[in-house]
């Protein structure tokens, strides 16, 4: 079983000190256990709008990014990084936070539309669709009308420590993805819960 050739691993979230612990910036954090596991180092590309690092997973080097621009404007900076190093939108997987799943569900999908997601929508408009996604699940809160306050607030004790869990399992799947292939990585994911 041969693993998929991505080049780019892309974290969604928002930069500032403030957003560090949101529900939003689960793909941050996603992108933070990666380099934490491999040892790689971050730093700030201003030509790319954001912050870079190479990481090496077995056999395998994955570019590490994370946008600093917001969430809305992820787009600019992933199709800047992605024009530079000439990396297919297939050779890309995304990972960002999803209201649709349940806290600390964790889903992979290739391509598709951006399901309200405003991050992916930026990046199917600059892109295209056909990259790979890495869904967290965040939850949803009840009314729709507090759909921003609630992505943007850390996640209560016993919950954010649910989402925690899924991001080392998140961060095992990359390994699954890179080395033995998607169907690997999904079966991982969408039978174990955080």
């Amino acid at each position: 079983m041969s693993g998929l050739p991505l080049k780019l691993f892309v974290g969604l979230g928002n930069p500032g000190a403030e957003y560090v612990r949101t529900r939003h910036n689960a793909g941050f954090w996603l992108a933070d256990e990666l380099a934490r596991r491999t040892g790689a180092t971050f730093r700030h590309e201003g030509k790319h709008q954001g912050e870079l690092a190479r990481a090496r997973i077995g056999e395998h080097e994955l570019w590490l990014f994370k946008p600093m621009q917001f969430m809305n404007r992820s787009g600019g900076p992933v199709q800047s990084l992605t024009g530079f190093y000439k990396i297919a939108p297939l050779e890309i997987l995304v990972a960002h936070d999803e209201l649709d799943l349940p806290p600390a569900t964790l889903r992979l999908k290739e391509g598709g539309g951006h399901g309200g997601h405003n991050g992916v929508r930026d990046l199917v408009a600059t892109i295209g669709e056909s990259f790979w996604r890495l869904r967290i699940g965040i939850g949803h809160p009840d009314g729709k009308g507090e759909v921003v306050d609630y992505c943007l607030q850390r996640a209560p004790a016993a919950e954010d420590a649910l989402l925690h869990a899924a991001i080392a399992t998140a961060a095992d799947a990359v390994t699954d993805l890179l080395e033995l292939g998607a169907q690997t990585a999904m079966l991982r994911l969408h039978t174990t819960k955080g």
